[in-house]
């Protein structure tokens, strides 16, 4: 193996964790967040001789799954408008969740879904624990307008929960 992809392949699974849950957060169901993984994966590949070594990769990573994300979300909801159109009245089972852990996850990733992708984003890096001025600097945006639109990104998502809570929509 050339010593570049083993380079890539080493710090994409040291880095893994982050593309899962970007997956997990932009995309709703297993397969479509499995395939949003993948895309992130070959993105990132694609565009690793780009890397120019300025910032960590880690810091890279997060910008291009992001970036990844948005646009795959963007294909994916054009593509299911066009295939729902076909399949009115079908419903899909989900399997109930037992364990009172899942289910605070999956109200959590139920919500999140609902926000705008730079809500998502910001919700992201406020979940792993980025600071005001870290989460400016990845969105290219100052510190206080950063710490303002992630307040706002949480209480949205706090409004979600609460309607989920009480069961409003």
């Amino acid at each position: 193996m050339y010593s570049r992809e083993k380079e890539f392949l080493e710090k994409i699974e040291k880095h893994k964790g982050v593309v899962f849950k970007i997956s997990k957060m932009y995309m709703d169901n297993k397969d479509d967040q499995n395939d949003l993984y993948q895309e992130i994966i070959y993105q990132a590949w694609k565009s690793y001789d780009d890397f120019q070594k300025r910032s960590d990769f880690s810091t890279w990573l997060y910008r291009t799954a992001l970036n990844t994300a948005i646009v795959f979300l963007r294909s994916e909801k054009k593509r299911s408008f066009i295939q729902n159109q076909n399949i009115d009245g079908l419903s899909v089972r989900q399997e109930p969740y037992n364990d009172k852990d899942d289910m605070n996850m999956k109200q959590m990733y139920e919500a999140i879904h609902q926000l705008s992708p730079i809500d998502k984003a910001l919700i992201f890096f406020f979940l792993e624990d980025f600071s005001g001025k870290e989460i400016a600097l990845q969105l290219g945006i100052t510190e206080v307008n950063a710490r303002v639109k992630l307040k706002r990104a949480k209480e949205k998502l706090k409004d979600i929960i609460a309607k989920q809570n009480t069961g409003s929509n």
